[in-house]
């Protein structure tokens, strides 16, 4: 993604210093100071050495997974995630995607107590989901938490519009309803029929990449003429509901009768049944000047709300003292880590290629980028017959031997 930026000539949105707490419902477990050595203290004096473990494992694993940036730009490519896990971490990687989080940190002696308070909060706001998800997407989640993360200056769809618009790719506008398979001279070729406002039609491809879910709900397209036949992958995807409100906090609720006392941006929440919200924070505009500031705590300002189920009015009520609007996002966000446990393919047929099955390792911006290229190279490798640029073994070594 930072090369996208580059690319593309954009430049990352300027950062607002915002503290970050943790609510259990009834208090704050855990609080961000302004000062860093406080916060390393209260971390201490709270979890012992437990966070630095953490630090520890989830470093050990990007150290490993920052392979993959190498291994593409010698134009190396995986024909499963399987393999492309391997090639990264070994089958170390590969049982990261079929144990928990929580059982991993565990056994490197990240105390229990810990994993409640501050892995499942981090875990519910990325991911709406418990400290059972599998420990790479977790590990990918719990990097990100640790202030690597940035956004892109008037808004992250940037990225998207303009690569679509650098690829002066031909786009047409409609709804895929199916690919069937027809040959041509010995080699496949795929039809692709779709609607649009103008009515059907259908076009044929040498290559095809498909890159909406194959699960159950979530594509409603056909494949024809496959032997054997391809089908929606069994699994399933978290609802995730995202409401942005615009209005007074209550501060009550979170131990703060004076709201002007209120110190924090960004709250987290631990697995607590009664809590109805995964985590809100107060947004800032995608374009930020350098005359900006946060509102204060007192002042009516935008807060994003993560919940599962739409908030109903007692609850707005709960979080806020009055509010002049809300706007609701209801979608299958993420993949429900506990619905399946085999990784989807990543080659469907002879030239058609799944991209979306990737989420089912980690869910995030960067791991669809990754993908899509080694599918951008597993289609060039295949297609010119560079069988050696594909699921090799010991890449480590083969790359330093090319510089």
């Amino acid at each position: 993604m930072q090369d996208f930026v580059k690319i593309l000539g954009l430049k990352h949105r300027r950062e607002v210093a915002g503290k970050s707490a943790i609510f259990s419902g009834e208090h704050f477990v855990l609080e961000e100071t302004d000062w860093y050595l406080l916060n390393l203290f209260r971390l201490w004096w709270h979890y012992g050495i437990s966070f630095l473990r953490l630090q520890m494992w989830v470093e050990e694993v990007m150290e490993k997974f920052m392979r993959i940036y190498k291994y593409q730009a010698h134009g190396y490519a995986f024909s499963s995630l399987e393999e492309l896990l391997r090639s990264l971490g070994g089958e170390a990687f590969v049982n990261m995607t079929q144990r928990s989080v929580a059982e991993s940190l565990l056994e490197v002696g990240v105390t229990q107590r810990f994993v409640d308070d501050v892995i499942a909060a981090v875990l519910r706001s990325s991911y709406g989901q418990s400290v059972l998800v599998p420990a790479f997407a977790g590990a990918m989640s719990l990097a990100g938490a640790q202030g690597s993360t940035w956004a892109v200056e008037g808004g992250n769809k940037l990225v998207c519009s303009g690569l679509l618009k650098l690829t002066k790719a031909n786009v047409i506008s409609a709804r895929v309803t199916g690919i069937s398979l027809h040959s041509s001279e010995g080699r496949a070729l795929y039809q692709v029929h779709y609607e649009s406002t103008e009515g059907q039609g259908s076009a044929f491809y040498d290559l095809v990449v498909v890159t909406t879910p194959l699960h159950p709900g979530r594509s409603n397209f056909t494949f024809d003429n496959f032997d054997p036949p391809i089908a929606d992958f069994p699994a399933a995807f978290q609802p995730s509901v995202t409401s942005v409100v615009h209005g007074y906090l209550n501060s009550s609720y979170f131990g703060f009768p004076d709201p002007k006392l209120f110190p924090f941006t960004s709250i987290l929440t631990t697995d607590t049944p009664d809590l109805f919200f995964h985590a809100m924070d107060n947004i800032c505009p995608v374009n930020i000047s350098a005359a900006f500031r946060r509102k204060q705590p007192q002042e009516a300002a935008v807060w994003r709300v993560l919940s599962r189920q739409p908030l109903d009015k007692h609850q707005l009520k709960t979080l806020f003292r009055s509010y002049y609007s809300v706007q609701v996002t209801e979608w299958p966000a993420y993949p429900r880590y506990d619905a399946a446990k085999a990784l989807p393919p990543v080659v469907l047929h002879e030239n058609l290629f799944y991209l979306s099955g990737v989420e089912w390792v980690a869910s995030s911006m960067e791991m669809i980028a990754v993908a899509a290229k080694n599918v951008a190279l597993l289609a060039y490798n295949r297609w010119h017959q560079d069988l050696e640029k594909i699921d090799q073994k010991d890449l480590m070594h083969k790359v330093k031997t090319e510089l």
